[in-house]
């Protein structure tokens, strides 16, 4: 399929509302993952991509065809959109077998039955379903109904795959499983998918890029390792991440001639970052991993406590603090520090994010000056 474009997409209900002023570029053969919390606005703007919800406002196009606008009062009904679509329940027919509820598209399409034939074979086999086809959902698991419902949606071979978190009825190591899955049937087939989920790692691990919503409007979108390092604002940078990234709020300041970030009687000395100005309130955000603990020095005031350790069997994440200032660090040693016993920091070089208090935007990265 050629881009999908939306052009100042709009959707509410009376004073509701719940996309704003959405624009957008879906190219043609990535995986476009639509993050975001409950409510942002990501199923909304899927269903009107699919046709099954008309925007207030603006234009959809899939490639050069028009297939929604508000000024023309025109809408392309869903069946004429060459889309395939799988939401969170498989819906898969209970008195149908696998092959006939993979074959159930097709023959609505008025495939020949012997094209039909071939065409469930080769998804099935794609999916690692074709020991299956002669049995029906209810003696199915939960991992192999989703695999029949993707098998289905693809068997048409529709130029769009939409997904509205498929994958959110599994158990946790079937997730795991069926993102391996989706990942390895998007480089074989190169089909372009629109993928819907609240799950950041979904997100992360599956997309070619991705979408962040919150409260109806686009925050930001980017390569998935990108959107992690680099996020454009605080909500991108708070809700994208496990554990949360560490947040510091204060002012910039001098100290003894040094330029840094004075919070809470602590003073972190930084290098200078253009735009950034004395007075000003900020917030300094900076990932687990990018801390490291090291030894207490004695003529530096950065030096903190433990105040827990978490092992998690791959990570240990260790809390430090400092008055009322606490850092969550990814240790990359494997020792357990107790509990009171003091340490040092040191921050990997330009992972510190800094972002301006009122409007939230990312000012730049920085350092700590040695």
């Amino acid at each position: 399929m050629p881009d999908i474009v939306l052009e100042n997409v709009t959707k509410s209900w009376g004073e509701v509302i719940a996309v704003k002023n959405f624009s957008l570029k879906i190219p043609d053969g990535s995986f476009m993952c639509f993050l975001g919390p409950s409510g942002c606005g990501k199923t909304t703007t899927l269903r009107m991509i699919a046709g099954l919800e008309e925007p207030t406002k603006g234009k959809i196009y899939m490639g050069d065809k028009l297939v929604y606008s508000s000024e023309e009062a025109f809408s392309m009904s869903p069946g004429d959109r060459d889309v395939g679509l799988i939401f969170q329940s498989y819906a898969l027919w209970p008195h149908m077998t696998v092959f006939q509820n993979i074959a159930f598209g097709l023959e609505m399409s008025k495939v020949s039955s012997q094209d039909t034939k071939k065409r469930v074979q080769e998804i099935a086999k794609l999916m690692g379903i074709d020991d299956l086809l002669k049995r029906y959902p209810s003696e199915l698991s939960g991992g192999q109904q989703q695999r029949v419902a993707l098998a289905r949606s693809l068997a048409p071979q529709p130029s769009c795959l939409l997904m509205d978190e498929p994958l959110s009825n599994l158990d946790a190591k079937l997730r795991v499983d069926m993102r391996t899955e989706l990942k390895r049937i998007h480089s074989k087939t190169k089909q372009t998918i629109v993928y819907v989920t609240h799950d950041q790692i979904e997100a992360l691990s599956l997309g070619t890029q991705v979408v962040v919503m919150n409260k109806g409007e686009l925050q930001q979108i980017d390569e998935p390792m990108e959107l992690y390092k680099n996020p454009s604002n605080l909500f991108v940078a708070e809700f994208v991440g496990t554990p949360r990234i560490n947040m510091v709020k204060g002012e910039i300041c001098e100290k003894d001639g040094q330029f840094g970030l004075a919070a809470d009687e602590l003073f972190f000395p930084l290098v200078k970052i253009d735009g950034v100005n004395i007075n000003q309130e900020v917030t300094l955000a900076v990932r687990p991993e990018d801390i490291k603990i090291t030894r207490v020095e004695k003529k530096k005031s950065l030096n903190f406590k433990i105040y827990s350790t978490l092992p998690t069997g791959a990570d240990i994440f260790t809390r430090v603090y400092n008055k009322k200032i606490f850092f969550t660090v990814r240790q990359e040693e494997r020792v357990i520090h107790d509990p009171e016993t003091e340490v040092g920091l040191d921050f990997i070089e330009n992972s510190l994010l800094i972002y301006d208090c009122k409007t939230e935007r990312l000012l730049g990265k920085t350092s700590l000056k040695k």
